[in-house]
């Protein structure tokens, strides 16, 4: 087997899988509130299909899977495909991202499916400025869907958080204490250019060194911690006291672009070899037509053999991707 490896010599071996495009929050810095055009389902793939999509991956070296949306949560029955993706041969690792909303309800079912690690996205404890973001009163059972991920097991358990300027800066503090009480990694992801209503600019983005600096000067020194996976989108630090850990996924002010290893299934069957790419690759029409398992590599190889060297966000060259976060996968 020649692993997945790009003509900038990076090697993919971790695959995002997005399960739906739709979400029942509507997060202002992703979503519009009204209107959303979604994908017809019938042009969503189906468990069996992305379990076949998942297979000749890991075929290709593909090791990591995570799933995503969308909120993955909404789409039903989703406990059946984690069983399916957790017993193909080749995975080691599979996580989840969700907004939480409906795990409290989920989580045990989830659980005894095999899954372990999971990612919440949470980006305030104030429940005003959660409504103002999500434009839904949901922030009571976001943190039920955490404290019963707690209870039954989960490990790692995390936080994403997306950072905008002159929005959030009153919850970077509290919610890094949230997670030292806990014992749960908070990661800030910078604000992108990912919006389906172009609001995004760059004085908006609250950077991962002005973050820094808000948390060592209310609660104590931070270190970077050594020896971390260079090719983990996250940099990864500690409080020198010992107690609890931060990341940050600084997309616009540290790209890490020439250390990535994604690629990513979007609901509707496409692959794409970056979250801002322009092309995709369609693998529906392959599913759903008779081609072969080759036939299928042969689409992943060809995606991956023409990955960018990166999105240059930071240049005049950028042009936002055509599909908004949702429609891609996070």
């Amino acid at each position: 087997m020649t692993p997945l490896i790009d003509n900038f010599g990076r090697t993919h071996d971790n695959l995002r899988i997005s399960v739906t495009d739709r979400c029942n929050i509507r997060c202002f810095y992703c979503m519009p509130e009204e209107n959303v055009k979604f994908e017809a389902r019938e042009h969503v793939l189906t468990f069996e299909e992305i379990e076949r999509f998942a297979r000749v991956a890991a075929g290709l070296g593909v090791r990591k899977l995570r799933i995503t949306g969308g909120e993955p949560l909404v789409r039903k029955g989703l406990a059946t495909l984690i069983e399916k993706l957790i017993a193909v041969p080749g995975i080691e690792d599979l996580a989840l991202t969700t907004n939480g909303v409906l795990l409290a309800a989920q989580a045990q079912e989830l659980y005894d499916a095999g899954l372990r690690r999971i990612n919440i996205h949470l980006d305030t404890l104030d429940r005003q400025r959660f409504l103002k973001i999500t434009r839904r009163d949901q922030l009571d059972k976001v943190l039920e869907g955490i404290e019963a991920c707690r209870r039954i097991g989960y490990g790692p358990i995390k936080i994403n958080a997306v950072a905008v300027r002159n929005l959030v800066e009153p919850d970077i503090v509290p919610l890094a204490l949230f997670g030292r009480e806990r014992g749960i990694e908070i990661r800030y992801i910078e604000f992108m250019p990912l919006d389906a209503q172009g609001l995004w600019e760059r004085p908006r983005v609250l950077t991962a060194d002005d973050m820094i600096a808000m948390l060592e000067r209310e609660i104590g020194p931070l270190e970077e911690i050594p020896d971390r996976d260079p090719r983990a989108p996250a940099t990864d630090y500690r409080f020198k006291d010992g107690i609890g850990r931060v990341g940050f996924i600084a997309s616009v002010s540290r790209p890490f672009c020439l250390n990535c290893n994604r690629i990513r299934l979007t609901a509707d069957g496409h692959v794409r070899y970056c979250l801002f790419a322009i092309e995709e690759t369609d693998v529906r029409s392959l599913l759903r037509g008779g081609a072969s398992d080759d036939a299928i590599a042969g689409a992943i190889r060809a995606c991956v053999r023409g990955k960018w060297i990166g999105h240059e966000i930071n240049s005049t060259r950028f042009v936002p991707p055509p599909r908004p976060m949702y429609a891609i996968g996070g």
